[in-house]
């Protein structure tokens, strides 16, 4: 269904962990969803709390809309500081919620240490390169979601 590079899978391995995957999401306020991305990132121990206000920094700046139903949120250059290490977060809106007019089925939090944000953004890509890919995604269970972002197969 789902492909992940060959050349990404061993960078994306760590990436995302099951308790940061968020299945049949019901439609928010914007800045709400932020907040539960990035406490997510937060808890799992990518990010300094700080890095949460960050992130709607950043929305305040440019919408992290990419289009396709997807929505990166991530904080602005400043705050790197506060990325403890790499990771990301996903919420999955069946429905779709609003982001700035637009509906995203996909919010994807994103914390890059160092120069990693390229890479993640590069991953997430080549996972999500068919716009049917998004669609098909409010349908996965979290273990296909993790899988397709890690290349992990959960323990049964």
């Amino acid at each position: 269904m789902f492909g992940y590079g060959k050349k990404n899978v061993e960078k994306s391995a760590e990436l995302l962990e099951l308790g940061n995957i968020r299945l049949n999401c019901k439609p928010g306020e914007k800045e709400a969803v932020i907040r539960e991305v990035g406490q997510l990132l937060y808890q799992c121990g990518c990010v300094e709390e700080s890095y949460i206000e960050a992130m709607l920094q950043r929305e305040l700046t440019f919408s992290t809309n990419i289009g396709n139903g997807i929505a990166l949120p991530h904080g602005v250059e400043a705050a790197k500081k506060s990325v403890k290490r790499s990771g990301i977060a996903v919420m999955v809106f069946p429905e779709g919620t609003d982001w700035g007019g637009e509906k995203v089925k996909l919010v994807i939090g994103i914390a890059g240490a160092g120069e990693e944000h390229l890479e993640i953004l590069s991953i997430i890509a080549e996972c999500l390169a068919d716009p049917a890919d998004v669609e098909r995604i409010t349908g996965c269970s979290a273990e296909e979601i993790l899988t397709m972002f890690t290349g992990k197969r959960c323990p049964q």
